[in-house]
């Protein structure tokens, strides 16, 4: 599959584009490749497919957001984790054929093809894709780790096996449409024969009529249930991060797929470490004689402890890196760096033999061993 081009240069936007921008660039674009102007153009129909996903996404705040700060891997969890084709299918149920309901339905834009042609819902349809937010600690971020998500949602009923009749008995081809789904009306007026398509009312455009529902789900085919499901949350995500759960969001309709499930994380910070992509920073706090003097230290990090030797006469707020020491990367397996950075520790509660014996250093010392106090004393202002 090819890649996915920049949703902007789909709209023909640059990033920044106000929202009054992407909404006019996107009836442009949707009245360019609309399939009522362009019958049986397969190309033009990819075009307006692509269109609708850009604007599902630049038109909603929070997806836009994450859009801009991550580009697809942001609002597409296969991106994020390098999965295969497929994309963010539906963009939760968007309908491309609700389009016109966007700019005041009615006939459509601007009432070309004969006004605004009905949805058919009697064929296979995927179900509604789910979002769940769980939140993990920053160690099981770092590692990965598996939990359990409970969830409340729509089952396939096991009673009716999904068909929405009571069992014995079957649906029947809706007489009103013939089983089309749609049903057509012509009226005259002055400029002609105007044909309006519109969705059935006896059967909801499904094409087959119950006479006879199922006692469990009412015709509906599925039923609400709170269900348990386990997560395998690989190693190196962060906030934000995505994953998606193919085939457990709600059931489809007419033999369609199920939907997905996309789970967004939260990350609980870390007392001591704290995280930029996949580097690691930590403040680690030194004595004045390890300052001074140079020293090996102790590096703590996750499951092992780094050592490093300090020179001597490092000052407080100078930086180290440890490479390959931070977090592992989710999608191309290498690891990012530690950077440590050095605070020197001033004693504090001195015994009176302490302080002694530090009064006894600073008077051995002479102003040589304190350049920058040397010379910052010496300035005139």
């Amino acid at each position: 599959m090819a890649e996915k081009r920049d949703y902007y240069e789909v709209l023909g936007l640059q990033k920044g584009a106000s929202d009054d921008e992407i909404k006019k660039a996107f009836r442009k674009m949707a009245m360019k490749y609309h399939p009522d102007r362009n019958p049986d153009n397969k190309e033009a129909e990819e075009r307006f497919k692509e269109v609708n996903e850009a604007y599902a996404v630049l038109s909603d705040p929070d997806k836009k957001s994450k859009y801009d700060r991550f580009g697809h891997a942001g609002v597409d969890p296969n991106a994020g984790f390098g999965g295969g084709a497929g994309g963010f299918d539906g963009f939760g149920g968007f309908d491309f054929s609700d389009i016109f309901d966007m700019f005041g339905g009615g006939g459509g834009f601007g009432g070309f093809g004969g006004g605004r042609r009905s949805a058919r819902r009697n064929g296979p349809m995927k179900g509604r894709d789910l979002q769940q937010e769980i939140t993990i600690d920053f160690t099981e971020a770092v590692f990965g780790c598996e939990k359990e998500v409970e969830l409340t949602k729509m089952v396939q009923c096991k009673t009716c096996n999904g068909e929405g009749t009571a069992p014995g008995t079957s649906k029947r081809t809706c007489d009103a449409c013939g089983g089309t789904g749609q049903v057509t009306q012509v009226s005259n007026t002055p400029f002609g024969r105007i044909q309006n398509v519109t969705t059935c009312s006896k059967c909801g455009g499904t094409g087959q009529v119950i006479d006879t529902p199922c006692p469990d789900c009412h015709g509906a085919g599925a039923v609400r249930k709170k269900v348990k499901i386990k997560i395998n949350i690989p190693a190196g995500v962060d906030n934000d991060s995505v994953i998606p759960i193919r085939g457990q969001g709600e059931p489809g309709t007419n033999g369609g797929p199920n939907g997905d499930l996309y789970i967004v994380l939260n990350v609980r910070p870390h007392s001591t470490y704290k995280r930029r992509g996949d580097d690691l920073y930590l403040d680690l706090p030194i004595s004045f004689d390890q300052a001074a003097l140079g020293a090996k230290v102790s590096v703590p990090g996750f499951n092992e402890t780094y050592s490093y030797t300090i020179p001597a006469g490092t000052q407080t707020g100078s930086n180290f890196r440890l490479k390959g020491k931070g977090v592992k990367n989710p999608r191309t397996g290498r690891y990012g760096d530690l950077f440590v950075k050095v605070i020197v520790e001033v004693p504090t509660k001195l015994s009176s033999k302490e302080k002694k014996a530090i009064q006894k250093m600073a008077g051995e010392l002479s102003e040589k061993a304190y350049p920058k106090k040397s010379k910052f004393s010496k300035l005139k202002f």
